[in-house]
This record gives structure tokens, C-alpha cells and sequence, in this order.
């Protein structure tokens, strides 16, 4: 039987039709080799590997591969996982490679198969397919250090701020009223400051752990426990908990930052001098299924409604401009922790009046 390339070559007539055009039209860049005392020797390479990597295939065919593509510092990684290839092992690893144009940073998957005598002439080989993420790689970086930045200096000037406003308060007292509350609004947009940099480092960390792990938890106690923290944080708000049903979710520890950033919001943009916060837990509904199978946890408040384009950024991806926005991120950073665990966000009327904002998970 004759031998079969990615690029097309055939040492005879063969038919290589759906083989050749599936590797040709892969984007990623890949590499079928030949494993000769367990190095591997590139037998061919498609149209993406000559594109990315800039070698062209008669340039590299039949050369070590290793030798083209792989740092000296990277060498001793590289011999191991061609060790995982020659033993029959599927590979997977970010790794750094060297192309014409300097080092880029791939997704590298090493895919074994053992020859024979009458398809590949006893010779063992694979194939390397590499995924090129240096952009991704970079951006995340590049976005890793903004966070980092903007969150130290928006934290640390905001402290400055609220700091000497205080003080500026105190000074001021009895004095002119209008002095006086401008530097209170100045206080207040201060500790907003604070707020949305502590959120920004919440939303952080539900992106960042891992969503594949499969964990529970009991909603009920972590309610108790925002409760308890928001009464002594806000003691003139009348917050109330009932229980009607509880029982483990698909979730972990970071649902308390969902939870707490609703009933956050249900005290700080309530312009109530005593405003009535109600936390609820109990079964519910999800089209689709019954309501044995989820749990809502619902906040619901007297304050104002929170405004129908800020609930449309938040659910439907609406488009985000200018005066089109949210007035902060704890509804995105809850709306990015319930997506996390597989659940949903769902906002109403509440019987006190302003917003019943639903939380629903799915029991474990």
C-alpha cells in the first residue's frame, strides 16, 4: 500500500482525498513525523505549520525537528515529551517554540500512532499539532498588569481621598452646608472608588479557579453569614432571612461574593435612611425542569428599580456605551459567578416595592 502524507505526497498511487483535505485546511500548524530512535524526523508538514513557523516544507522534510523549532533551554522538555509520544502517550502542554521569525508560544498536542510494515514501513511517528497562542499569551499578560496597576492605584488614591475628606468633614462640622456636602459627595464617590476596586479583585478570582471541579455547597449558612455582616456594617437596614428550603448547590465558596454584592446593593442604592432588605432561600422552577432540581436565592429590597438597560448589559449582552454601562460591577461580578456554577440571574418586582434579584443554582 502506498504511503500517505499531509501535504499529499504518495510514494505511488493512493487515494489521500479526505485525509489530505481535512490536515491541509486545519489552521493549526502540523507536523507528521517519523520516530527514529526517538527523535522525531519530519516526514511532512501542512500549509499552517509553513505560515506560522515560516519553513517551507521541502526546507524541513526529513531534518530532526527538534533542531528547527525547540530553544536549547527548552531541549530538555522537548526530549520528554517526545519520550510520552514514543510510549504511546497523548500530549498536551503550553510550550514556547522557535520560528523564523523568533520564539512564539504554542498549545502543543502530541498525537502518537504505531506503523506498520505494510502502511509506514515499520516506522513509528505522530504528529505535532501546535495552536499558536502567543497573542493570547501576551494579552493576558498585558491585562494581568493593568489589573495589578489599576487596582493598587485606584485602591491606594482612593484611600488618600476618603482619608483627608474625612478629616475635611470633621472640620467642617456646623459649618457652611454647602461646603459641607460637596465634601461629603466627594467621601462617597471615594469609598465607590474602593468598592469597585475590591470588586474588580472578586471578579478576578471567580475567573481565574478552576470551573471544572466538581463541588457543592450549603447556601444557607454563607447567607446567614452576609447577613450578619451587613448588619453590623449598615445597623439602621432591616434585614431579614427566611428559609424555605435549602440543601447543597453546584457551587463553592466564591457564591458568597454574589450573594454579598446583592445585598450590598440592595442597602447602598437605596436612598432610604431604613431600607428593608429581604433574603430569601427556597425551590424553584427553571423552564425545562422541575423544582426539585434548583434553588433560588432571592434578595429583594424597597429601593429604586435597578434601570431596564443596565438588567439588558447584564443578561443579554446588550451593547455597552457610554450612558449605557451599570453603575458599577457587582451585578457583573454576580452575573460572572452564577455562570460560573452553570446558573442563572433573573431580575423582578419585589413585594417591598423595588427589585427581587434571583440567584438560581442547581442542586447537588
Amino acid at each position: 500500500m502506498a504511503r500517505e502524507t499531509i501535504g499529499g505526497r504518495v510514494d505511488g498511487e493512493a487515494d489521500v482525498g479526505r485525509y489530505r483535505h481535512l490536515i491541509e485546511h486545519v489552521q493549526d500548524a502540523v507536523v507528521e513525523f517519523d520516530l527514529v530512535d526517538g527523535e522525531p524526523i519530519v516526514n511532512d508538514v501542512n500549509q499552517a505549520f509553513v505560515d506560522v513557523f515560516g519553513y517551507e516544507a521541502d526546507e524541513i522534510r526529513g531534518e530532526p525537528l527538534n533542531e528547527w523549532v525547540v530553544p536549547d533551554w527548552k531541549l530538555a522538555e522537548a526530549e520528554a515529551l517526545d519520550a510520552n509520544t514514543a510510549s504511546g502517550e497523548v500530549n498536551y502542554r503550553q510550550v514556547t517554540r522557535e520560528t523564523a521569525s523568533g520564539l512564539r508560544e504554542f498549545l502543543y498536542r502530541g498525537v502518537p500512532y504505531a506503523g506498520t510494515e505494510e502502511t509506514r514501513d515499520g516506522l513509528d511517528g505522530g504528529f505535532a499539532v501546535y495552536t499558536d497562542l502567543t497573542e493570547v499569551s501576551r494579552n493576558e499578560r498585558r491585562l494581568e498588569v493593568l489589573n495589578r496597576v489599576l487596582r493598587h492605584n485606584l485602591r491606594n488614591n482612593a484611600n488618600v481621598v476618603a482619608g483627608h475628606t474625612t478629616r475635611l468633614l470633621a472640620e467642617l462640622d456646623g459649618q457652611d452646608g454647602e461646603t459641607t456636602d460637596v465634601a461629603a459627595t466627594i467621601e462617597r464617590a471615594a469609598h465607590e472608588l474602593e468598592r469597585l476596586a475590591e470588586e474588580a479583585g472578586h471578579i478576578r478570582r471567580v475567573l481565574e479557579h478552576p470551573t471544572d471541579e466538581a463541588t457543592d455547597i450549603d447556601p444557607e449558612p454563607m447567607v446567614r453569614s452576609v447577613v450578619e455582616d451587613h448588619r453590623g456594617r449598615a445597623p439602621s437596614a432591616a434585614i431579614d432571612v427566611a428559609v424555605a428550603d435549602s440543601g447543597p448547590v453546584m457551587a463553592d465558596s466564591r457564591l458568597r461574593y454574589a450573594i454579598d454584592s446583592l445585598v450590598d446593593n440592595a442597602i447602598e442604592h437605596n436612598p432610604s435612611s431604613e431600607p428593608r432588605v429581604r433574603v430569601q432561600i427556597e425551590s424553584a422552577a427553571v423552564a425545562g425542569s422541575t423544582a426539585d432540581e434548583w434553588v433560588a436565592i432571592r434578595v429583594e429590597d424597597d429601593g429604586p428599580r435597578i434601570p431596564a438597560d443596565e438588567r439588558d448589559v447584564i443578561l443579554d449582552g446588550s451593547k455597552i456605551t457610554p450612558t449605557h454601562h451599570g453603575s458599577g460591577l457587582g451585578l457583573w461580578l454576580t452575573e460572572l459567578t452564577v455562570e460560573t456554577f452553570g446558573g442563572e440571574l433573573s431580575f423582578g418586582a419585589s413585594e417591598l416595592g423595588g427589585n427581587d434579584v434571583s440567584i438560581r443554582l442547581r442542586r447537588r
